[in-house]
């Protein structure tokens, strides 16, 4: 594993396209925060691996869309690291398949709590650490959508879609309003990817079930997401801003 001389912090880590960002991104050379919310487990072994293997990690527990718990997060990092190099905004959540309809407002509210308002929070915190203009050094921030910002999510979870639909938005905006102060802001959208999320809204075997809708006629995998990310982190993306790469086996 590379000597880590770099720092990222990772949203949403101990599981799925996270803890396969963080295990890259350890790879890569980064000193790795993984972020979780109730998996500590989960987070713990994942940092093991990544010490065990060379690297270096910490486990922060915080809910995104808890303002409290974002700026202990980010302190954390500053405190543990000294500085702020990558930034993924990958938190989020789905529910059970429902129409607009019959959703309820403690559904949209934590909805739009955890997959919009925390991604906002985050990105602010890591901009502020980031940002010349603040006296930061620079940084790349991914955010990560989903294909279902385009597809709309018709009697599943418009909500969600709705959510990813307003992430595209944030990278293009927050792009345009940091890039002068030597942050570059991407995102990626995953399309049908084989994760523990789809058990979360009551689906485990969904990737499976759908992968027929897929051209290259399979799920994809977190670790093909998280190369994705890596790249839009790197030096080698450093003319790509504001951009949102399509990571859906052609969907």
């Amino acid at each position: 594993m590379a000597k880590a001389n770099r720092t990222l912090l990772v949203t949403g880590g101990s599981r799925g396209i996270g803890a396969a960002v963080c295990l890259l991104g350890a790879q890569h050379g980064y000193a790795v925060a993984i972020n979780y919310a109730a998996n500590e487990k989960a987070a713990e072994a994942l940092a093991a691996v990544i010490i065990e293997a060379g690297g270096r990690a910490i486990t922060i527990q915080g809910d995104v869309s808890v303002e409290a718990d974002v700026l202990s997060m980010f302190e954390t990092v500053d405190r543990e690291f000294g500085s702020l190099d990558a930034f993924v905004n990958n938190a989020g959540i789905v529910d059970e398949t429902s129409q607009v309809a019959d959703m309820t407002i403690e559904r949209l509210q934590r909805m739009i709590g955890v997959n919009l308002t925390g991604a906002i929070l985050c990105a602010r915190e890591a901009v502020r650490r980031m940002s010349t203009k603040r006296g930061g050094n620079g940084g790349s921030i991914v955010n990560v959508s989903s294909v279902a910002a385009t597809l709309g999510g018709a009697g599943q979870y418009v909500d969600y879609a709705a959510t990813k639909g307003a992430i595209d938005t944030l990278t293009i905006g927050l792009a345009r309003e940091v890039a002068v102060e030597n942050i570059r802001v991407n995102g990626v959208r995953p399309g049908i990817i084989d994760t523990e999320i789809h058990a979360s809204g009551g689906q485990p075997d969904r990737a499976a079930q759908l992968s027929h809708l897929v051209p290259v006629k399979r799920p994809g995998t977190a670790q093909e997401v998280a190369e994705a990310i890596l790249y839009l982190l790197s030096d080698k993306a450093s003319y790509i801003m504001g951009a949102t790469l399509d990571v859906t086996g052609g969907r």
